[in-house]
């Protein structure tokens, strides 16, 4: 039975066992007695006892026979959340991350793009972020355009600057008249009111002036809001570089990892996750369900819109050595800064 009290741990068992544990993390390697007994003032049989005492506890494990020890998942949690130092940010690190979002005539996805690319830069790792539901943007502009006489765009603009394309049919002898008329109903009744409200306000209003549109002109409209927008869009930024980590170790576990990267359930797995986190949420290698088997960690934090609510989520996912002092307080800044661009469209 092993021992999981690690509060009982002694200064010098924790400190061997941090040694090792930054040490994974810089190369990855296991980490021997004789090693450790270069910097640590205590010799190398003492620390072999520690060491097997460590792993007992479940916190090192021994990847061969008079191996090194590397740290086990549990003995990663327990650096994280019992020795790890996180500190803030330094003003040029600050300063890096806000400059992804400074541009204020980018779209949302754009910034989103960028903040992506930018932690997976910092991390050398994937950044991911899930951009905004539709169902929570707000509506600039709506209009329809004649693709033939059976079929029309709907072209539905957001606030934030992104565009929603949607292909509808309509009636032989709609008349581009038509298509505008419909286009400016729409757009007078809907703007600045998110997609998730467009069908019950659409209800409300066709009601109301139903006699002033055309029948054709109600089916237009009718039609261009049928639609369900979908749960958000997952945009990864650094696969390649997962994939030179995982070569040499185990392509198997990457290819799973880019396969959930790909599934559309993922997107929904990570905001449910993201919507319990209350700021900065880790997991660690087989804690990690959504990406379970690949042997990766996630550090993933929400970022929120003017009414507090959850509507998407930023952070990165990497091998479970990440520099989890540098990654944690950059992701939990990054989705202050993206709460702070989206509470202001």
């Amino acid at each position: 039975m092993k021992n999981n009290n690690f509060a009982d741990l002694d200064d010098r068992a924790r400190t061997i066992f941090g040694q090792i544990v930054e040490s994974f993390i810089a190369d990855g390697q296991p980490v021997g007695s004789r090693t450790l007994s270069r910097t640590i003032d205590l010799s190398a049989a003492t620390i072999r006892n520690v060491m097997q005492d460590l792993e007992f506890m479940g916190l090192l494990k021994a990847p061969h026979i008079s191996a090194g020890r590397l740290p086990t998942d549990m003995g990663l949690r327990y650096f994280v959340d019992g020795i790890l130092e996180v500190g803030g940010l330094n003003e040029t690190e600050r300063a890096a991350l806000e400059e992804q979002c400074s541009d204020e005539n980018s779209s949302v996805e754009s910034i989103l793009e960028n903040a992506s690319s930018q932690l997976s830069q910092l991390s050398q790792s994937a950044g991911l972020v899930i951009a905004p539901k539709q169902s929570n943007k707000k509506i600039h502009h709506v209009e329809f355009v004649s693709l033939s006489s059976e079929q029309a765009l709907v072209i539905i603009i957001s606030n934030d600057g992104s565009v929603e394309n949607r292909i509808m049919p309509i009636d032989l002898g709609t008349t581009p008249d038509m298509l505008r008329e419909a286009g400016n109903f729409l757009s007078e009744k809907l703007h600045g009111r998110t997609m998730a409200d467009m069908q019950k306000i659409l209800e409300q209003e066709m009601q109301a002036v139903r006699s002033e549109l055309s029948a054709i002109t109600q089916r237009v409209v009718a039609s261009g809001i049928a639609k369900q927008t979908d749960d958000g869009k997952l945009i990864v930024k650094g696969q390649s570089q997962l994939l030179d980590q995982s070569l040499g170790n185990d392509l198997e576990m990457a290819r799973g990892l880019f396969d959930q990267l790909e599934a559309q359930e993922t997107v929904s797995r990570l905001l449910e996750e993201a919507d319990q986190a209350n700021g900065v949420k880790i997991y660690i290698g087989s804690e990690n369900s959504i990406f379970e088997g690949t042997g990766h960690s996630l550090i993933l934090s929400p970022y929120h819109d003017s009414q507090n609510d959850v509507v998407g989520a930023i952070g990165v996912i990497g091998p479970m050595r990440l520099n989890y002092a540098k990654i944690i307080p950059s992701v939990n800044y990054m989705a202050e800064i993206l709460s702070q661009r989206i509470r202001s469209l």
